[in-house]
């Protein structure tokens, strides 16, 4: 039992200290831009107001579990962030008129700025998002197809083959679907994964095992976020957990000559937003 506890307080400090260099990342990318005070409130108080998400900390461990360093990963990291930020200020717009039902369980109705306002300032966090990407490439460096491969991979995820399909669905089916929630986590939490491994220099065979891991990881995380406003039974709850924590990590057995223990954690039932 100590043990577990020692391991869960690293994994706290890991997960902490991922989160804050995404912040100061995003903070540094505002200045540097320095937009109007208008402009630069509404943009950072959104770029943060979203309920977090572990997909930022998993580009970054994957990264770095296929033999990367932090700093190659943590533009890809903070974009990945954005974009959350993004499709939640988008998604609270779209409910503004409407009851909050079970199928929505993160959106509410307060506002800190005007609809206008929002609509625009998370148009500009999709933005902003591709701005730190871009701010990366140099065509004399090797990282430039790897930065060109990233963008392909948010740019899918977040958009109708992804976070945006999940969305509309969640709007068709607003009276009762119990699905929504945790497909649209899963294609944030897959891109995370994927693009911290392609930075990384994982190979193909590499990314694609992180891909279905970072999916199977969301699908988990989406399930306690439903169990949360009661859309599951507990014991239906921990068998669908406990099954998709078994694919996750399958698709890690070839790593185990690899550090897996930060990255692995995500599957340990500890919810790193809590």
């Amino acid at each position: 039992m100590p043990k577990k506890i020692i391991t869960m307080s690293t994994n706290q400090c890991y997960w902490t200290s991922v989160n804050d260099d995404v912040k100061s990342h995003i903070e540094q990318a505002l200045l540097g831009r320095q937009p109007a005070a208008c402009v630069l409130k509404p943009l950072r108080d959104l770029a943060f107001a979203a309920p977090k998400s572990a997909a930022s900390v998993l580009c970054v461990a994957a990264c770095e579990m296929v033999g990367g360093h932090r700093e190659q990963a943590i533009a890809a990291a903070s974009a990945i962030h954005l974009m959350h930020s993004a499709a939640f200020t988008h998604e609270n717009l779209l409910v503004s008129d409407k009851p909050i039902t079970k199928s929505m369980p993160n959106v509410h109705h307060y506002h800190a700025f005007d609809s206008n306002i929002e609509l625009l300032t998370a148009d500009n966090l999709f933005l902003l998002g591709y701005e730190l990407l871009a701010e990366l490439d140099d065509p004399t460096d090797a990282l430039s197809e790897r930065i060109l491969k990233v963008i392909v991979e948010i740019s899918t995820a977040m958009g109708s083959q992804g976070m945006v399909e999940g969305q509309y669905i969640q709007q068709l089916s607003c009276m009762g679907s119990d699905g929504d929630e945790k497909c649209k986590v899963s294609y944030i939490f897959a891109c995370g994964a994927v693009c911290g491994a392609i930075l990384g220099g994982g190979t193909n065979e590499e990314i694609e095992k992180l891909r279905r891991y970072g999916f199977y990881v969301g699908m988990m995380n989406g399930m306690m976020t439903m169990h949360g406003v009661g859309l599951l039974e507990e014991k239906t709850l921990l068998q669908m957990v406990e099954s998709f924590r078994n694919l996750a990590l399958k698709e890690l057995e070839n790593f185990q000559d690899r550090n897996i223990d930060t990255i692995r954690s995500l599957t340990d039932g500890f919810h790193p937003n809590e």
